[in-house]
């Protein structure tokens, strides 16, 4: 990618190169030093606001985390400071020597004896962010290690669990801090394995092409996307992934291009298990801020994660040694038909218009663990965004003897269950619609009572309330009333005079599960509504914090909204952003063992009064059909 001087160009390989020259310059650092992350710095929303770069840093010795932002091209260092209590995510150094000390402890070693088990060197071994729970090593910066069998290199290793056993590591001194082995529960004997040359391959597939023989609708400039009347810039976030910046529309109608939002990506995400079970209850895994899931950004491959004419962009982190990383094709952009966009048959005259759909598509995947999550952005002909997660992979499971009874867990093989579980997903949307004098409002569908207002009972009408401040604007999803949240510009007003406005378009979805008085309700407040709104603040950007890894909670949007901030007085509107968490309750079917089939949750932002009519009204027929 070729950047072009704009605050959202995405980071290069020569960006990275400058920024840790700068902050190895900036500050003696010791040997024992190791880069987090560097990604774009949000410095607002002024014309010609400069481009930069935050980087965090961690001493591995001590823990201390350090910030500093850089400015680019040139490498000035703005601020560089240390960040008090911080924990960072997971290293992959880490990681690995945490695999290192479990496998050579005497006491890990005597527990896989009780279980039959002596050649440790096939022991998978995954470390897990431990949580917070007030506990006395909590002061220590900590992994919880988790034992799974494999019987051959590339064998399923969550075919197999080693029950019971858990493995606390601290990080700095690569020691184990508590180990703890709750009972000897048989492993379950079943393979898997899920790999073609382990399955015989159906035979009843046509093939299927497609095919674009005049090139994409769309154009790439750099990250700069353009596709029919739309225009965007995309970046990938070594924390949070996959982010779109200065969202627009070019309106014929006006004669403008309009903006929509300044940026909309994902800001946390969290999975909390609900086994009560010694050896699970602790499980509540961050997988922006404790993982880091852009950094674990798959190598997309065409025809297998991507099909069609496919434009590619790489992304270029930080490796933990300050070199730059490129992860190439992390993301994919595409054009796909989606059925029809709009039809009619005019009875009275036989005549018929009908008009195909098509959509552009921008989408990245992760490996978490043991879990995929692609995130798909679409934009279409009609005006309307929308978002999808498609949830893939290997789910989390447990050992337990097959006819025991577990409310907490739904069996899936011989000696197999898989607990239940949640995966909610926190997004940032910041729009800005035609401009960011913005207002936020609820809309609900009430139905009139009997009377001489509503003389045959069948009257309903939309009920709307503006949200005054943050507090009234904490808000759960109730499908009974077609909740929605509409954000509309009160000074530009469309050809029937009302303002200008997207809807956020809610999926039915769960909140939080687990008790207000559990550690993960205070770690992960945002989970608790699926609506929460704040005034604009550019360093408000992570819903649980910037680093929520063994934080005991509070931080992040429970912080910011804790003063119940204004989101706009009188007529006037002000600069909002709308954070929404959905998300899927997951009790696991053996259907989704060993691999489980996608499955998608989502939302969508639709124009309401944004434009004067359908927008789509001059999309062409098909040629030759229709």
């Amino acid at each position: 990618m070729t950047p072009t001087d704009h605050r959202c160009d995405a980071l290069g390989i020569r960006d990275i190169e400058t920024v840790v020259a700068a902050v190895r310059r900036a500050r003696e650092l010791p040997d024992t030093h190791r880069f987090n992350f560097v990604t774009l710095h949000d410095t607002g929303k002024a014309p010609g606001a400069p481009r930069r770069a935050l980087a965090s840093i961690v001493d591995r010795a001590d823990g201390t985390v350090s910030e500093a932002v850089v400015n680019l091209p040139d490498g000035e260092v703005i601020s560089f400071v240390d960040i008090p209590g911080a924990v960072p995510p997971l290293l992959y150094e880490e990681a690995f020597l945490a695999s290192i000390t479990t496998r050579e402890d005497d006491r890990w070693r005597a527990a896989m004896r009780r279980r039959g088990i002596t050649d440790f060197d096939s022991i998978q071994l995954d470390p897990w962010p431990p949580g917070w729970f007030g506990e006395p090593e909590d002061d220590r910066r900590l992994a919880r290690v988790l034992s799974y069998r494999r019987d051959f290199p590339e064998d399923n290793g969550y075919a197999h669990p080693i029950e019971g056993v858990v493995v606390w590591i601290d990080l700095e001194k690569n020691e184990v801090a508590r180990f703890e082995d709750h009972g000897v529960v048989p492993v379950p004997p079943d393979p898997a394995n899920y790999r073609t040359v382990d399955v015989e391959p159906r035979t009843d597939r046509a093939p299927l092409e497609i095919t674009q023989p005049d090139g994409p609708g769309f154009t790439v400039d750099g990250n700069h996307l353009s596709w029919q009347r739309w225009d965007l810039r995309i970046t990938l976030h070594a924390i949070t992934g996959l982010t779109l910046h200065d969202v627009g529309y070019h309106d014929p109608a006006v004669r403008r291009r309009r903006s929509i939002a300044h940026q909309l990506g994902l800001s946390e995400m969290v999975v909390p298990y609900g086994d009560v079970a010694a050896a699970h209850n602790w499980k509540n895994a961050f997988d922006c801020g404790e993982w880091g899931l852009g950094r674990m950004t798959n190598s997309l491959t065409l025809g297998c994660d991507c099909l069609g004419v496919i434009h590619y962009l790489d992304a270029v982190l930080v490796g933990e040694q300050g070199e730059p990383r490129v992860i190439e094709n992390a993301i994919c952009i595409h054009e796909e038909d989606f059925g029809i966009l709009w039809k009619h048959l005019d009875m009275h005259s036989g005549t018929v218009e009908v008009r195909r759909r098509r959509r552009l598509v921008v989408s990245a995947i992760h490996t978490v663990g043991n879990y995929e999550y692609g995130f798909y952005w679409y934009f279409y002909e009609d005006g309307t965004i929308a978002h999808e997660v498609k949830l893939t992979g290997i789910v989390q499971v447990k050992a337990r003897p097959t006819h025991a009874h577990d409310p907490y867990s739904n069996p899936i093989g011989e000696g197999l269950a898989a607990p239940h579980h949640q995966h909610l997903f926190c997004y940032r949307l910041d729009l800005d619609v035609d401009g960011p004098d913005n207002i936020v409002e609820e809309i609900e569908v009430a139905t009139v009572p009997a009377g001489p207002d509503n003389p045959r009972s069948n009257g309903f009408l939309a009920e709307v309330t503006r949200f005054g401040s943050e507090h009234d604007a904490m808000r759960l999803i109730d499908s009974s009333t077609a909740r929605r949240w509409r954000v509309s510009n009160p000074s530009v007003r469309n050809a029937v005079g009302q303002p200008v406005a997207y809807e956020l378009h809610p999926p039915s979805t769960p909140v939080l599960h687990a008790l207000d008085s559990s550690s993960i309700a205070a770690r992960a407040a945002f989970a608790t509504r699926n609506l929460w709104v704040t005034p604009y603040d550019r360093t408000e950007h992570r819903a649980a914090g910037d680093y929520p890894s063994q934080h005991p909670g509070g931080d992040g949007l429970a912080r910011w909204t804790a003063g119940n901030r204004s989101l706009g007085d009188g007529d006037g509107g002000g600069d909002v952003v709308l954070w929404h968490t959905f998300g899927v309750t997951h009790l696991v079917r053996p259907e989704d063992w060993p691999v489980m089939p996608v499955e998608v949750k989502g939302f969508s932002l639709v124009p309401f009064g944004f434009f004067d009519r359908n927008p789509a009204l001059d999309v062409a027929p098909q040629p030759g059909h229709c």
